[in-house]
């Protein structure tokens, strides 16, 4: 398996001879306006660029997953640049449907085990954000999913999607015993607190699969997000978990 960070929550995936780009924005830095009401909302938003060309990002790409159609996961840029005969997998019909109406051709939802080229896709689900937040603004926190790669050839692995730590996550983690576990780690904040994970969540995770490797993406792109890389490879440090933590700079690509 190979892990390439690309920004935010994108990434290519190669898993058991295949290339799978997750949540693809491909939106130039500042493209977009600051989301109202959350944290540092006076920043536009990509607040980086894209570590390559689009190209570089499509080719050989042989499935496309979008856990959420929220714009930082699935954008307008994307959208135009992916080729409309691409395989793509959504968490439900609504959000199939929408990407359908988008002009692609190949859609399908993601179900408990749905296979793609050998490989099983498990979706599993998530909250993205406290009960408090869902409460007051699950309008627009809407629903979110994961999912679990699993092959006889290579390491499970468990990609949590836009969600905090909760039952969601522990459930999915007992259930496929992840030896891979990839966190959106950015700790993206709203006006009813953290909506994505964050350092504690990280540690949390080791200290629940503590031989797993974890992968901490989802970092420094978006107004909202609160963690850094810095500070978030000193808490691994002060933890005693390097060993246990790969936090990959945009561009990178890691090989577990």
């Amino acid at each position: 398996m190979k892990f390439t960070q690309v920004r935010n929550a994108t990434a290519i995936i190669e898993y058991a001879n295949s290339r799978f780009l997750i949540d693809p924005l491909f939106a130039p830095k500042e493209a977009y306006p600051g989301l109202l009401g959350t944290y540092n909302d006076h920043l536009n938003w990509p607040t980086v660029e894209l570590p390559m060309p689009v190209d570089a990002i499509l080719e050989d790409i042989d499935a496309v997953i979008v856990t959420h159609t929220h714009p930082d996961h699935w954008d307008e840029y994307a959208i135009e640049a992916i080729p409309k005969t691409l395989q793509i997998f959504a968490q439900n019909e609504d959000e199939a449907t929408q990407i359908r109406q988008a002009g692609f051709n190949k859609v399908e939802v993601l179900g408990s085990e749905t296979l793609f080229n050998g490989i099983k896709l498990s979706k599993t689900s998530g909250q993205h954000g406290s009960d408090e937040a869902m409460a007051m603004i699950g309008k627009v926190l809407g629903e979110v999913s994961g999912v679990v790669f699993s092959h006889p050839t290579e390491k499970t692995a468990y990609l949590a999607g836009d969600t905090l730590w909760n039952q969601h996550v522990e459930d999915a983690i007992a259930e496929h015993k992840p030896e891979v576990m990839i966190l959106n780690t950015g700790d993206a904040v709203s006006p009813f607190g953290s909506i994505i994970m964050g350092k504690q969540d990280t540690l949390k995770a080791h200290q629940f699969r503590p031989n797993s490797m974890i992968i901490a993406t989802h970092m420094e792109s978006v107004n909202h997000a609160t963690l850094t890389r810095t500070e978030l490879n000193d808490f691994i440090d002060e933890n005693n978990i390097s060993d246990f933590v790969l936090v990959p700079e945009d561009g990178e690509t890691c090989q577990l």
